[in-house]
């Protein structure tokens, strides 16, 4: 993203520069009309599918497992209305972080251009990486999924699932549809936009296809897992800006990504390849949510191997840019030293002649005047 400069006058009414300076008044007036929508009658009914969840399922209670009933959510097409409103509020978020935290210190820190552009990116996702992280670590913890590795594919498919559940699929795919907006908001360079469209669509490609298909629990460790690795990552980048010699924290997110790429294959192969398919139940079902069949089990696992690998290879193209550079920036004293002893020969060379018929000082070797007397 580049920097936004705020000029004295005011841009026309509905013009390119009125929309960037102003989007964010802009979204919360659209997002105020469903909240609105919700105080009449008329309109309730249609703005109650934008704010809230969709697709409960109300359990009634046994003496068995519990004394009250349970409410349970299922995906259809209405979460898309939700996704859209609660993008609304992604992008109202993210103004108000960018406007009220991060603009404030880069006036204070007086970045470069590519610092800014940079700080602001690590500065937003690094929010995000920490309240996803937290929220999906506390959902772990509460439905057992961390204490019970076999919930991961026990009792597929998990059509069903708890509304913190839910809640949290809808806001992480709205998140990332946010992101495609702030690319005009924030008046990305077009150079960075091939960047951006990439991990963008790698996020809501895997997010959607764990929700889809019913593989949520899955969904939600290695979200949990990549998430915390990137969070290091973008507030180690956060420290360096601001003193450039801290370099630890790159250090521990190198060894955190290897260790979390291995626990991502670890898992998915785990799940997928050895749980789901020893299940009992291997068809097609889209009545009961049921996807475990070897054509889409292979089409998973493909994914999943493939993104992995290439971030792999991002990563050691980004160590071998960092050694590089870190290596460019060490003093030359050693190579001075051997350019130096390389220009002058010593007496045994010269009287050798093993620097050809001219020494260092322009006049003739001994070994050229013998030859020329010959």
């Amino acid at each position: 993203m580049a920097v936004r400069k705020k000029s004295s006058k005011n841009p026309p009414v509905l013009s390119h520069e009125f929309i960037v300076q102003n989007h964010a008044d802009i979204v919360s007036c659209v997002a105020m009309v469903f909240l609105l929508g919700l105080m009449f009658e008329i309109t309730a009914k249609a703005a109650v599918i934008f704010v809230t969840l969709q697709y409960n399922v109300t359990i009634p209670a046994t003496e068995e497992q519990s004394t009250e009933t349970i409410s349970l959510y299922h995906y259809g097409i209405k979460d898309l209305a939700t996704v859209f409103f609660y993008m609304l509020v992604a992008i109202i978020i993210h103004a108000i972080i960018q406007e009220y935290v991060l603009d404030k210190i880069n006036r204070r820190m007086h970045f470069s251009k590519t610092k800014h552009s940079k700080f602001n990116e690590s500065g937003q996702l690094s929010a995000f990486y920490l309240f996803s992280c937290s929220w999906g670590t506390s959902i772990l913890i509460s439905e057992n999924y961390v204490s019970d590795p076999m919930s991961l594919w026990k009792d597929y498919p998990h059509m069903l699932i708890p509304f913190q559940m839910k809640f949290f699929y809808i806001s992480q795919l709205a998140y990332w549809f946010h992101a495609f907006p702030e690319l005009y908001f924030q008046k990305t360079k077009k150079e960075d936009i091939p960047r951006q469209l990439v991990y963008i669509g790698l996020y809501l490609f895997h997010i959607a296809g764990a929700y889809l298909l019913n593989l949520t629990r899955l969904g939600l460790v290695l979200l949990v897992l990549h998430y915390f690795v990137e969070f290091l990552f973008h507030i180690s980048r956060l420290f360096y800006f601001s003193d450039e010699k801290y370099q630890k924290g790159f250090s521990l997110w190198a060894g955190l990504f290897v260790f979390g790429r291995l626990l991502t294959l670890i898992l998915s192969v785990l799940t997928v390849g050895f749980g789901l398919a020893r299940a009992e139940n291997q068809n097609l079902n889209l009545t009961t949510g049921n996807f475990n069949v070897l054509a889409i089990r292979i089409i998973v696992l493909s994914s999943i191997c493939g993104t992995q690998a290439f971030m792999m290879w991002k990563f050691i193209n980004f160590q071998l840019r960092r050694w590089r550079e870190h290596s460019s920036s060490q003093p030359q004293s050693q190579k001075k030293k051997f350019v130096t002893t390389k220009g002058r020969p010593s007496k045994k060379d010269r009287e050798n002649g093993l620097y050809g018929t001219v020494t260092s000082n322009g006049a003739d070797s001994p070994r050229s005047r013998k030859e020329k007397s010959s």
